[in-house]
């Protein structure tokens, strides 16, 4: 696979999400438009991986609308000198990724991973010099596929599952170096560059050319997504405003009928999962970006009913970075605390272990969000020293809306 956001039991290389400042009190310039596609993103990519609905990437490219909404931050910030912003990036990008590698690091290591023992990293320090990708992930920070056994405590592909989505932040990190350069030819020649990406993929992501190992990736992930990217910028500039409504949701439509009619022809192993299908991808992805941001009004405040899931976008806007980097490791981790649930002694009937055989992914997903609450607690005030605020447990902006009411 080319592009990553994989099931679990075939993981995949989704969501940060993209790191983003703190959402502020009404009026401090937040676009809640943007802070809940974020969220409904995020959300797509924890369902998506724990069912493995391959009908979920066509109805959200959650991938897609994430790398818009980090261009759209990310024009708006090269408004300061571009050197500054990068640096800004990375710190709010990094101290999260040690610490989610740190876990599990020493999960790997102490259930027996070698790195100059496993072949598939040359068996040499050159290899295991790969595991600086934990540290700045330039390339794909390494794993075994294959780890422990099956009746082991947690199944032999759960540092694969863990360690997987590692490649949106290699991305995200090459998509932050180039858009100095991105920016700069969007403002010269705005239609081209927004293209340019679709034509790149349909030479790297179609077979036509083919680079192999984690660059063939790298560089499939940069033009799957680069016309998203780019389309941040339009956002930002104001460029999709100037196209006539009918006109550039019209044209998206043809885009996203063209990726249809392409994936149609080139089903994956998991049939109509457009992250198998690189080219369906970029097109499908593009197309709906453009009607999202064509549409996108600009709220202060989430309007309506809306309103009463305004602590959760705030939450989960905030703590981006740490749902993407630990919620596969923690559907992981849910299967061994339901398995507990077959030794109770009210369900060792046969029809209360068929009842758990059958909802054992719903209980999945009632276990992870509680998992994830755990993990904000445990780690996400690791995003607040990152971008150098004071440490914060759980900021659903509570505490500022008291203090703007006061």
């Amino acid at each position: 696979m080319t592009t990553h956001e994989y099931p679990t039991g075939a993981v995949a290389p989704a969501t940060a999400p993209v790191p983003a400042p703190a959402p502020k009190a009404s009026g401090s310039g937040r676009d809640r438009y943007l802070d809940l596609l974020r969220s409904i993103a995020l959300v797509r990519v924890v369902v998506y991986h724990l069912f493995g609905w391959a009908w979920l990437s066509v109805l959200f490219p959650s991938m897609g609308v994430m790398f818009a909404l980090a261009g759209s931050l990310m024009a708006r910030s090269l408004n300061r000198p571009a050197l500054g912003v990068i640096r800004g990036r990375l710190r709010r990008l990094l101290p999260p990724l040690w610490a989610f590698g740190a876990v599990v690091l020493v999960m790997m290591f102490a259930s027996g991973w070698h790195p100059l023992k496993d072949p598939d990293m040359g068996g040499t320090w050159w290899g295991a010099a790969k595991l600086f990708d934990y540290v700045v992930p330039f390339g794909a920070p390494p794993y075994p596929e294959h780890l422990g056994s099956e009746s082991g405590l947690l199944e032999s592909t759960w540092a694969d599952q863990a360690a997987g989505p590692l490649w949106y932040l290699r991305a995200y990190l090459w998509f932050v170096i180039a858009s100095p350069l991105l920016l700069w030819a969007f403002r010269r020649v705005p239609w081209a560059t927004l293209l340019a990406p679709l034509a790149l993929t349909a030479v790297v992501g179609t077979g036509l050319v083919t680079i192999p190992g984690e660059t063939g990736n790298a560089v499939s992930d940069f033009a799957v997504y680069g016309g998203c990217w780019v389309l941040g910028f339009a956002h930002h500039e104001g460029v999709l405003k100037k196209v006539p409504r009918y006109l550039a949701v019209s044209g998206a439509t043809l885009i996203m009928g063209f990726g249809l009619w392409w994936a149609s022809g080139h089903l994956g192993p998991d049939g109509w999962d457009l992250n198998d299908i690189p080219l369906a991808q970029a097109t499908w992805s593009f197309g709906i970006v453009v009607i999202l941001l064509q549409y996108a009004p600009s709220w202060q405040e989430l309007p309506g009913r809306l309103a009463r899931w305004d602590k959760l976008v705030t939450l989960s806007n905030n703590r981006a970075v740490t749902i993407y980097l630990w919620h596969n490791l923690l559907i992981m981790a849910a299967v061994p605390i339901i398995d507990q649930l077959y030794n109770l002694p009210f369900l060792e009937s046969d029809a209360a272990t068929s009842f758990l055989d059958k909802a054992d992914t719903f209980l999945m997903f009632i276990l992870i969000w509680p998992l994830v609450a755990l993990a904000i607690l445990a780690f996400g005030w690791i995003e607040d020293i990152a971008a150098k605020r004071k440490p914060r447990l759980w900021p659903d902006g509570a505490r500022q809306r008291r203090r703007s009411r006061a």
